[in-house]
């Protein structure tokens, strides 16, 4: 599932990032903020009517990203395992 069609509040991880499908300045300013794969991440917000921008949060940082850009991130449902007590 790509980052623009992850459901609000749903924890996910980065998958794998299509370097090749954003331009030279938007994949610098990804790999600025710490998108990459492995790094947790949730939708905040999507504006209406399919609108830019999304707010996500990317590890422990908040950025707001275009549609477009977003659509270059696939991401992997997160499962949180719990540890059993002894």
């Amino acid at each position: 599932m790509r980052l623009h069609q992850l459901p609000r509040n749903r924890l996910a991880r980065i998958a794998t990032v299509d370097w090749a499908a954003l331009t030279t300045n938007e994949a610098r300013r990804l790999r600025e903020l710490g998108v990459d794969e492995g790094v947790e991440v949730m939708t905040l917000h999507q504006a209406p009517f399919g609108a830019d921008p999304i707010a996500a949060r990317i590890g422990r940082m908040t950025i707001a990203i275009r549609r477009a850009t977003a659509a270059a991130i696939h991401t992997e449902e997160h499962h949180v395992s719990a540890v059993a007590a002894e």
